[in-house]
């Protein structure tokens, strides 16, 4: 008996070279047949992970299909009831309804849920058409469907297990803060650092002078260290203690900071010292072995 090869992971077309049974399309004889189905029968995916698409972009396709038609069939399930589920293409969907056309060329496939979810994930993470988001609450919403855990889903969708985790770990940010880094006002490097103050309250101050001030991700990271590490009693100036120190100390402590995106503080000189690392959970832990190089059997 032949074994099958792993398919997870290999991405977008991997997933969708297999039918139910495992086989790739090459076994079957013809292989998928294209069909032309009305746009007013497809509906989108219930796990579509994607909620906003930019309005100018969707603009610029269909002027592009109305031009040349659309060169790539979407995916698309029958859900039994005479419509069908989009389950990849319906950024090209959108644009041909835009276009004024009346049928869109398509493949239909029959897939599991969990499989739906993974097909509509894929697409959109190698296409970067996920806002940070987005695709966190993509990656939750597959392992809470699913069962699965971090490492799983990331063998699943092709990422390293720390890539996931630091993304899930944005979900953590207040409801403002996520709608801010949905549309831009602040970044991922700029999350980072604010999920690295624990207190809520502290957290929510520095966010707002982040926008307030235009901090760049460098700054917020240092602010975050700062709050994390109040100066001692009397000490009015929280940048004296830093000031003291070797030029070198503080720049390669600032480097930390940015790559490990946690509380980082070195204690010594250029000859000697020692690193203290702060981690906040076990996955955080986790996370941090593996940015160090640490590999799990």
């Amino acid at each position: 008996m032949t074994s099958r090869k792993p398919v997870l992971g290999r991405g977008l077309d991997a997933l969708l070279s297999e039918n139910d049974e495992g086989f790739s399309d090459a076994d079957s004889p013809g292989g998928d047949a294209v069909v032309r189905l009305a746009l007013d029968r497809l509906v989108a995916s219930p796990g579509q992970p994607r909620k906003s698409f930019d309005e100018a972009e969707l603009r610029e396709l269909a002027d592009s299909i109305a031009e040349h038609g659309v060169i790539q069939p979407i995916i698309a399930a029958d859900s039994g009831d005479g419509t069908y589920i989009i389950i990849a293409g319906e950024r090209r969907t959108r644009a041909a309804r835009i276009a004024g056309l009346g049928e869109i060329p398509a493949i239909i496939r029959e897939y599991t849920d969990q499989k739906r979810l993974e097909v509509s994930l894929i697409e959109n993470i190698q296409r970067s058409d996920l806002n940070p988001i987005e695709e966190a609450a993509a990656y939750k919403n597959l392992m809470d469907f699913s069962g699965l855990s971090q490492e799983e889903l990331a063998a699943r969708v092709g990422k390293n297990r720390s890539t996931v985790a630091n993304s899930l770990r944005l979900l953590k940010l207040s409801a403002e803060m996520q709608k801010s880094l949905e549309g831009g006002g602040i970044s991922p490097g700029h999350a980072r650092a604010l999920l690295s103050v624990t207190d809520q309250e502290l957290r929510e101050k520095l966010f707002r002078e982040v926008i307030a001030k235009g901090h760049s991700v460098r700054e917020t990271e240092k602010r975050a260290a700062a709050i994390n590490s109040p100066p001692p009693a009397g000490e009015e100036d929280a940048e004296r203690p830093a000031a003291r120190r070797s030029p070198e100390i503080v720049e390669m402590e600032e480097r930390f900071i940015e790559r490990l995106g946690t509380k980082v503080s070195i204690e010594g000189g250029t000859e000697k010292g020692r690193i203290h690392i702060e981690y906040y959970s076990l996955e955080d832990l986790d996370r941090l072995y593996g940015l160090l190089g640490g590999q799990r059997n």
